[in-house]
């Protein structure tokens, strides 16, 4: 039988604002380069750990509810726990979320973190592309969701290595039934609870990767066994490149 994993990007005790993902595996060292780790001090002086991705040399991408205070990204890392020498930890110099943000619904939850420096772009360290405009995902394709965390829901400790689960894209009823908060035009569900592969408790601000492109970033889910609810790139994409000054 498989094992069923839960994986938090912020190694932090149940209960404090993170999200998982359930049934994952371990990815080969360093094969997803755009991943960031991403670390900051809340309002209430909590510590919170988000996952996020890198998308130029000097931005990550992630969810708007990471944001925090003297706030840090570890890129090119695989065991977050050790000095790797393909990490490069570089403060954060501005978190731009959304001016739409809303933090009691979550609708516009996205944020791009301007970087103090440029990373150093290394086999370990790379751009993830942002899907297209006009692009798409049909109920059914598969996609991946990545995250480093707990490894079952009774777990005080997080896994220090990066692991990856497989999502399949749902219709948005799946999202809206029971659940107040869910927009058709921003949102995509993912995730099937039959399948056991969710993210639950840990990957906040992380990518929903399909076809080698992000198409989503990591958000919340519509309850503890229901699927996970992503906010779509596409609609954001001329705020993310006019603040990223690009053309």
């Amino acid at each position: 039988m498989a094992t069923v994993l839960i994986l938090l990007t912020f190694l932090l005790p149940l209960g404090v604002h993170a999200e998982v993902i359930i049934r994952g595996h371990e990815v080969k060292p360093h094969s997803r380069p755009y991943m960031a780790f991403v670390k900051s001090v809340k309002e209430d002086g909590k510590r919170s750990r988000c996952g996020g991705f890198l998308v130029q040399d000097n931005f990550v991408l992630t969810a708007a509810h990471c944001r925090g205070s003297s706030m840090t990204v570890t890129l090119g890392a695989h065991n977050i726990m050790a000095q790797e020498q393909t990490q490069q930890i570089i403060p954060v110099a501005n978190a731009i979320p959304h001016p739409d943000y809303n933090s009691e619904d979550k609708i516009n939850d996205i944020m791009l973190l301007k970087l103090q420096r440029k990373a150093k772009r290394t086999k370990a360290v790379d751009f993830l592309k942002l899907t297209r405009a006009k692009a798409r995902v049909k109920p059914g394709k598969k996609c991946h969701v990545a995250g480093w965390g707990i490894t079952s829901f009774n777990a005080t400790k997080a896994s220090d290595l990066l692991q990856e689960a497989e999502l399949s894209i749902q219709v948005d009823q799946q999202c809206q039934e029971g659940f107040r908060y869910y927009s058709t035009a921003t949102e995509i569900c993912a995730g099937d609870p039959k399948e056991l592969q969710l993210a639950a408790k840990g990957d906040s601000g992380g990518p929903l990767v399909c076809d080698n492109r992000a198409h989503g970033v990591y958000v919340r889910r519509r309850n503890k066994a229901g699927p996970n609810i992503f906010t779509k790139i596409p609609p954001f994409l001329p705020w993310i490149k006019r603040n990223m000054k690009l053309p």
